[in-house]
């Protein structure tokens, strides 16, 4: 039991890392699928680089989009900042709103740039997009002291498909791979470097010690998983409520529910003052000695967030 205390306390602690490295996994996956079962390069110079590009920015586009739409944060800085602007920056604290958009968009990126950094350094996509280009500059630089057919036989090169001498085509596919490569790397290298910065410059201006910087992080975790098993509680014990009233065809229980204020502050993203040591907003609006206890009588929407009845 100890063992099996242990091993889950490990994949407790690197549950990032592992995270990171099944994301990667299934980048490499995604991308060798792709290359294998979708991917045909058209070998035509008029085509190349908009079908090669496509496959090479399409899936990062998407993976970004989707990082974004499954930000609990994100949603919960954007839910209602249309009809009340200032929840963007809750008591002028602009720096701070801007600080959270960008830890979220960053957090967004890493998917997209994994895929961009196994695409380059795999190449097929990098191979087609490139051959494609009709820039002088470009096909000067891969067509140097090769022969004449070298500029119209170059969008055939990643296919195979061209006329040029055999070794000729092999030394221009070699070509946009090392390129294709170098940039890869060069992608992994900077995000790794402006990771280590971001995260050192994060925790040199960090507010707290270390010890209680992975304390708060624990508890935040721990808070909102027992928020999802409270909630699912007590909206089973309201629809049971409910429910009962209507087929016994009587008046409801009474069922104390927090109002809408109270929501509204419980749901702001928190930030850490020196002035007061909590760790969420909901801990800050629990111990409030001004702590509004009013129930909300009945629990209500108004009509534009009121859910379909299926």
């Amino acid at each position: 039991m100890d063992s099996f205390q242990t091993v889950l306390r490990f994949f407790t602690n690197q549950k990032a890392t592992i995270g990171y490295s099944f994301m990667a996994l299934m980048t490499i996956g995604g991308e060798r699928l792709f290359s294998l079962v979708s991917f045909q390069c058209p070998c035509n110079q008029d085509q190349n680089f908009a079908y090669g590009m496509t496959f090479l920015l399409g899936p990062a586009a998407v993976l970004m989009i989707l990082g974004l739409f499954f930000n609990n944060r994100l949603w919960r800085l954007y839910t209602g900042c249309c009809l009340n602007p200032v929840k963007l920056c809750p008591h002028g604290n602009c720096f701070g709103c801007a600080r959270v958009l960008l830890s979220i968009f960053t957090g967004a990126c890493v998917a997209p740039i994994m895929w961009l950094s196994v695409a380059l350094l795999s190449g097929t996509f990098y191979e087609c997009a490139v051959s494609g280009l009709e820039d002088k500059v470009v096909v000067d630089l891969f067509c140097k002291n090769k022969t004449l057919k070298c500029r119209d036989e170059l969008a055939r090169v990643p296919c195979g498909r061209s006329q040029l001498p055999g070794d000729e085509s092999k030394d221009l596919l070699l070509m946009l791979r090392a390129q294709s490569q170098i940039l890869g790397w060069c992608l992994i290298i900077i995000s790794a470097f402006v990771g280590l910065l971001g995260t050192c410059y994060k925790n040199c201006r960090s507010k707290v010690s270390y010890l209680q910087l992975t304390f708060w992080k624990r508890y935040m975790e721990k808070e909102m998983e027992r928020f999802d098993i409270l909630s699912v509680e007590y909206a089973t014990k309201l629809a049971d409520r409910n429910l009962q009233s209507f087929f016994d065809n009587k008046d409801p229980a009474p069922f104390p529910f927090p109002n809408h204020k109270a929501w509204e502050e419980i749901s702001a993203l928190y930030t850490f003052s020196r002035s007061e040591q909590y760790y969420s907003t909901l801990q800050r609006y629990v111990e409030r000695a001004d702590r509004d206890f009013t129930p909300e009588k009945r629990p209500v929407l108004d009509s534009e967030n009121e859910l379909p009845i299926s």
